[in-house]
């Protein structure tokens, strides 16, 4: 008996047209907030009151729901620009843990940082110099 495989597993299923169950949800409760907002507002102040609130939420829906930058869902591309604002920028990692997640974080302040430069420059010249004392020794002989 042959059975149908599918192929691409990693899809969400669609559940209304074309759109999943997580931005039906999403939809639905931006749009909910929406219409409380305007039976609140609608009724006691001027036009331009509960317009500005209505249209930003519905641009917050809309972009949650819809918007997938690097095929990534909004909320996660969100997170993961927050991740790599707070954590450093440098990871060093330890030969032997074996767990990629047990990265060492390290924040060099600047003074160290010019120290460590400095400590460089230094060793380089040092090498810079024995190099040449050598190649004076390998000359005259």
């Amino acid at each position: 008996m042959q059975y149908k495989v599918p192929q691409d597993v990693q899809r969400e299923d669609r559940i209304v047209g074309p759109l999943t169950l997580r931005q039906l949800i999403i939809c639905g409760v931006g749009f909910s907030l929406c219409y409380a907002i305007f039976t609140l507002l609608a009724r006691e102040y001027e036009v331009i009151t509960y317009i500005i609130p209505i249209v930003l939420i519905v641009l917050m829906t809309l972009t949650f729901a819809f918007i997938k930058p690097l095929d990534l869902v909004f909320e996660r591309y969100i997170l993961y620009l927050i991740e790599s604002l707070i954590l450093p920028k440098k990871r060093y990692w330890l030969k032997g843990t074996g767990d990629p997640s047990r990265l060492i974080y390290i924040q060099t302040p600047s003074k160290k940082k010019k120290n460590i430069q400095k400590a460089i420059e230094v060793d380089q010249e040092k090498k810079k110099k024995s190099l040449e004392e050598l190649t004076k020794i390998l000359d005259q002989k």
